[in-house]
């Protein structure tokens, strides 16, 4: 049992942000965000556009 606790410390370290790398991955993505919108990865829901891309081209960035 113990050997749990040491592995639940161990995965909440590595999964922690390390300071100074709140830059965003994806310029596209900060720039859909930024503007108050999402993304996604299937279609945008029925009252929402697709203005751009996110990801990488991976995503949709959806748009009132």
């Amino acid at each position: 049992m113990r050997i749990l606790y040491l592995l639940f410390a161990v995965v909440f370290l590595l999964f922690q942000a390390a300071p100074g790398s709140a830059d965003p991955l994806f310029a596209d993505t900060a720039e859909c965000r930024s503007q108050g919108n999402f993304c996604r990865a299937t279609t945008c829901p029925p009252t929402f556009a697709v203005s751009g891309s996110c990801h990488g081209g991976l995503l949709k960035c959806c748009s009132k």
